[in-house]
């Protein structure tokens, strides 16, 4: 894939730690383009935000990504502690069938 594939993103993020800033994240991605349309990724794990670089799997998704495998890194490029707001890249590496 490219970086020009179109998603639309929803998530759902849960605080998981009482001393630091790490989140559970359920992550969805639905691809909206043409060769794409239709299909999804999830990805789900803990994420700690304020560390450089962090992994979390991809568990699955639909379409031609059902019974995917992979993993994300990401990286945070903008977090506010006092809003829990921020940005964040990911790179992500899939195997799908």
């Amino acid at each position: 894939m490219s970086t020009d594939v179109c998603t639309i993103f929803k998530k759902t993020i849960a605080s998981a730690d009482l001393n630091d800033f790490g989140f559970l994240f359920v992550l969805n991605y639905i691809f909206i383009d043409d060769k794409y349309n239709g299909n999804s990724l999830r990805i789900l794990g803990r994420n700690q935000v304020l560390l450089p670089v962090r992994e979390l799997p991809i568990v699955g998704g639909t379409g031609i990504f059902r019974f995917a495998r992979g993993y994300a890194l990401t990286n945070t490029q903008f977090f506010d502690a006092s809003r829990i707001d921020g940005a964040f890249e990911y790179n992500v590496y899939i195997f799908h069938y």
